[in-house]
Formats: C-alpha cells, structure tokens, sequence
C-alpha cells in the first residue's frame, strides 16, 4: 500500500532520549520533516547497522530540519539497556520511541500482526 501523499497518523508515546524517558508525539514535529524509522527489536543483529546509519547522519538531517525517531515494539527501558551495552546503539542522539502495544506501527501499517514486531520501513513526513 502506497503512503505517498497520506496524512500521517497522530500518535504519542514514551522515548528513550539523552539518557532520559521522555513523552514524545506527532506533535513534536508539526510543520517540520521527520523521519520516522520502524525497526523490527532491540538487541537484533541487523538493526544496529541500519540505525547506526541513521546516527552517523543525524547531525546533517538535523541542519537540513528534519527530526528522526526511530520505533520498535520494544519497551522504552529496552531501548536504554540496548544503548548501555551496544557501541554501534550508543552514537544514536534521536529519540528511540517504545511501541510496545503496537500502536504507533499499527497506525502507520508498519505492524506484523503475526510477530507483534515493526517491520523495517522509513516514513518521510
């Protein structure tokens, strides 16, 4: 199915950001870009590349005025143990947004209702 021209979803939720829980939403981002990066869970062996990317390149999407937030069905408290303990997780500065409901992804169509995981997308808004 073909997001282009949608109108993205409202949603709102908790984020792992700066070493602190932070309440995040839609909102956040209104009248601005965003990426909006849906990975399928912490602690997996593909996920740190791709988001690692996403880190390395965050400063330069940060001048060009988009925000990124990257979302799991993870809990917000996994998102902080896997930045602990991951050198390629811990160069992420954007909020890691916790989905553990499936919400947010249901919201987008980015839910595998079988796994109860993200699937891997990217949303430009």
């Amino acid at each position: 199915m073909s997001k282009i021209n949608a109108v993205a979803p409202d949603w709102s939720g908790i984020a792992f950001h700066n070493d602190s829980f932070v309440d995040v939403s839609s909102e956040d981002y209104r009248d601005k870009w965003a990426i909006m990066f849906f990975y399928p869970a912490d602690f997996s062996y593909v996920c740190p590349t791709e988001l690692e990317d996403l880190a390395d390149n965050y400063a330069q999407l940060q001048r060009m005025g988009v925000e990124v937030y990257s979302v799991s069905t993870d809990k917000h408290h996994s998102h902080k143990a896997w930045h602990k303990t991951s050198k390629r997780i811990q160069k992420i500065s954007f909020p890691m947004v916790a989905d553990p409901t499936g919400k947010i992804s249901r919201a987008f169509e980015a839910l595998d209702e079988e796994s109860g995981c993200a699937y891997r997308c990217t949303f430009l808004i």
